[in-house]
């Protein structure tokens, strides 16, 4: 440590902070106000050459614990220190800083500290407080810039104002500058919805970035795209899964361990966090960064890198999008935060104390940092959980305040203030047993279209639980279909997105299945999900802005995904189970280095782990998830079951274990880019150009247009529609969505009687209708489709590539 500055306290500094606190909170007008002043100054916040630390520590006041006792713990590797090594042991220099407080806050500064960029690791932090039996005890960061071990260690030290500076697509923000106020940004045209784990074979943000940067280079160049570069192309918004720090294994091992420790070094195991997780499962603390699972070099920055790359793509710049989640907490977050941030158990984890003001100011504040990596907007995920006790009702009521307040952030990215587009799922009144049939997905945006007329919500195709490969699918949501045609103008549209893919995943195969779609269940449900009909239905003929998910274009497979659980993972796996009807054949689990984790068990076979899945969800319904009782009536099946022997309560575990670990490798988008059909993905490219280049599409259907199912059905669901252009122009189009064949007919026959059926173009044809086909008679079957425009410019799809 001899070339660098020793580190010490200022404690004016801290006292400073402290008494700025006490004013705000003695002349705010509530406490509410006061927090979100005092939220802004929470963090490790770099200023120069001084570091100002702030914390929320209501349990300090609830245990007594005297000022004294509190101090700012900063730790610097002796070493050289590499995050991305998978594990090892590092000796830290440790200095203890005193601290000044106020009230329910604690406030530390201090000058010599390392600060963390894209090039330094910057020293580690805490909070600690001594017991009465002089052991220390941490309190960590909620609101850290940095974790590279995760929300359950102690954060680096990290200069956000420098990575912030070092951004390229200042100038994407600078155009948008307004002199009177925030701008705000309006929705796109349709939106790519990625898992960034299984979207490239890296599986990391920078990964990522690599993908738009190379298509970025085609695309500006005007060459020709491959079909794996296609799945990326056309779109003018990427909404990434949440991006947060999740959950840690239940049963270890922890990524930051102390193995010894006192006053002046500790010395830890470290680990590189190697956790899969489809993102959801959150734990608040940290959420104003970046998993580090998701970082390829563990900076922080490489979330700012994607969004500029975004930003400047050449013709159609496109829009980031964050899914945050701040409707509950694993149960976990229990252990990363303090007791006043909850308000209670629910079916996640744990609800939060919406109505307790500092924790409103804080959540508030961790959205803001969040979105300041660059994000134009943001969709809150299951806004039907923000919920607070009416004492008075004795009865849960939603937070409509809360989610107003979201909406209404200010973010600041290269000194420009705006306001981004927000998106909510919310599917009110669910979990009530009749959500399907009462939800009208409209309790959001009526309540903000006042102060927001662009505020958006998931559809109802988009929700949970839609299922289009089982017949008579899509005349029985007929009616949602209206909903959207006529009201759907801020509706997200699209059946395939993380949800839908997943719930159909686990519908079973016995049901009355649309076998048109495909020879194998693998088929079928590839193509209910990527479905040339209908996309050309969401994209030609329906209101909202489309949404696609990557595992589904790339007809990759996806699931729930997680390997931390140890309590309930054996549970989850029975659950998952029936997806391996649906996702997984014999070919595909021979694949050299497909399944190698259960392999390694003994499951050779996918008739091996077939048979084996066949029996663990019976048993686990019937001895009511008794894991003692599951394994020994497992060992009694004859002829004896593959897998390790004999099974234990540890060996189900570790199958569990397997299972996920497995199946989050072979979800990955790169393992489906070899089977990809060119004709399928040009064809869905070009329509997404037509989208960008007709965004008056988005707009509720007019009084002079049409859309019907075509009757009598005759076993079959096929669906017209009209639409006029503002600017004059016409769009037709025609999907046959499930059943058997028509009868040979002219599609310009099925226009409305009144409309002439003269000078139309064929703009778009689906797979499975040949390139030579330029109009008249045809037979159209399960999944084709076809759009005509008339009086429209169509000059931008003729430099595409077919």
């Amino acid at each position: 440590m001899t070339d660098t500055p020793a580190i010490l306290a200022d404690l004016s500094a801290a006292e400073a902070r402290a008494d700025w606190c006490q004013e705000v909170l003695n002349t705010a007008p509530d406490r509410f106000a006061a927090g979100k002043q005092i939220a802004r100054q929470l963090g490790a916040l770099v200023d120069g050459e001084r570091v100002e630390f702030g914390f929320w520590t209501p349990e300090l006041l609830d245990w007594r614990i005297a000022d004294g006792d509190v101090f700012l713990e900063v730790l610097r590797p002796q070493e050289e220190l590499d995050l991305t090594a998978s594990q090892g042991d590092v000796r830290f220099d440790r200095v203890l800083l005193p601290v000044a407080r106020c009230e329910a806050f604690t406030f530390a500064a201090a000058s010599g500290l390392k600060a963390g960029s894209r090039d330094q690791i910057g020293d580690f932090y805490a909070l600690v407080y001594r017991d009465q039996e002089g052991a220390y005890h941490r309190i960590l960061d909620p609101l850290a810039a940095s974790l590279p071990y995760g929300a359950f260690s102690p954060a680096e030290i990290y200069d956000v104002p420098a990575m912030q500076a070092r951004r390229q697509d200042k100038g994407y923000f600078e155009q948008v500058r307004k002199a009177d106020g925030p701008y705000k940004f309006a929705p796109p045209t349709s939106i790519l919805q990625v898992h960034v784990p299984t979207a490239t074979p890296g599986g990391t943000l920078a990964s990522l970035t690599r993908q738009f940067e190379r298509l970025a280079v085609r695309v500006g160049a005007g060459l020709s795209l491959e079909p794996d570069e296609e799945l990326f192309a056309g779109y003018d918004a990427v909404q990434l899964l949440p991006v947060e720090p999740t959950t840690v294994y239940e049963a270890g091992p922890d990524f930051w361990t102390d193995v010894e420790c006192d006053d002046d070094t500790v010395t830890a195991h470290l680990m590189r966090p190697d956790t899969t997780n489809w993102g959801y499962d959150i734990v608040i603390s940290g959420m104003a960064t970046v998993n580090p699972v998701l970082l390829e070099t563990a900076r922080p920055d490489e979330l700012i890198d994607l969004a500029a790359v975004l930003h400047n793509f050449p013709r159609w710049p496109k829009m980031l999008v964050l899914d945050v989640v701040f409707g509950h907490s694993d149960n976990q977050g229990l252990n990363a935060l303090n007791s006043h941030f909850f308000a209670g158990p629910n079916m996640y984890g744990q609800n939060l104390d919406y109505n307790n003001p500092f924790v409103r100011a804080i959540l508030l504040e961790l959205q803001r940092r969040k979105v300041d990596f660059g994000a134009d907007g943001v969709r809150v995920d299951g806004a039907q959980d923000f919920k607070w006790w009416d004492a008075s009702t004795q009865e849960m009521r939603h937070d409509d305040d809360y989610l107003q307040e979201m909406s209404e952030v200010v973010q600041n990215v290269a000194g420009v203030d705006y306001r981004p587009w927000f998106v909510f799922e919310d599917g009110r009144p669910w979990p009530q047993e009749d959500w399907e049939l009462s939800s009208d997905y409209r309790a959001v945006i009526e309540n903000q279209k006042e102060t927001d007329p662009d505020v958006f919500q998931w559809g109802p195709l988009t929700f949970a639980h839609n299922t289009p490969f089982i017949y008579t699918f899509w005349l029985s949501k007929y009616w949602r279909l209206w909903e959207i045609l006529k009201r759907g103008s801020n509706w997200i549209s699209g059946t395939a997105n993380h949800d839908t893919l997943r719930r159909g995943t686990q519908v079973n195969p016995k049901l009355n299945i649309n076998t048109r779609l495909g020879d194998t269940k693998m088929e079928i449900l590839d193509k209910a999900y990527d479905n040339p009909a209908v996309s050309i239905l969401t994209y030609a003929a329906l209101p909202g802005v489309p949404m696609d998910f990557l595992n589904a274009t790339a007809r990759a497979s996806w699931g729930f995904i997680r390997n931390q659980d140890d309590k309930y993972g054996v549970k989850v796996v029975a659950e998952e189970a029936i997806s391996l009807k649906w996702q997984v054949d014999e070919y595909s689990y021979s694949v050299p280095g497909a399944f190698r984790w259960l392999k390694e068990l003994g499951f050779e076979t996918r008739e091996d782990l077939a048979r084996f899945l066949e029996f663990l969800p019976a048993l686990v319904e019937v001895t009511d998830y008794d894991l003692n009782t599951i394994a020994t009536l497992l060992n009694a099946v004859e002829p004896p079951l593959a897998g390790p022997r004999p099974i234990t309560v540890g060996g189900l575990k570790q199958i569990a274990r397997a299972w996920m670990d497995d199946m989050h490798e072979y979800c990955n988008v790169s393992h489906s880019t070899s089977k990809l059909d060119p004709v399928q993905t040009n064809a869905m490219r070009r329509l997404r150009m037509f989208r960008l280049n007709n965004p008056w599409l988005r707009q509720n259907l007019r009084d002079d247009d049409h859309f019907r199912y075509v009757e009598p059905i005759d076993g079959r669901t096929v669906f017209v529609s009209l639409r006029n252009a503002p600017q004059g122009g016409e769009v037709f189009t025609v999907c046959h969505m499930e059943g058997g064949a028509t009868d040979e007919l002219d599609p310009l026959d099925l226009l409305p009687d009144s409309v002439s059926r003269n000078d139309w173009h064929l703009t778009i044809r689906g797979p499975g209708i040949g390139p030579d086909y330029i109009g008249g008679p045809l037979v159209l079957r399960d999944s084709m489709a076809l759009v005509y425009t008339r009086g429209l410019d169509i000059t931008h799809l003729a430099g595409e590539p077919h």
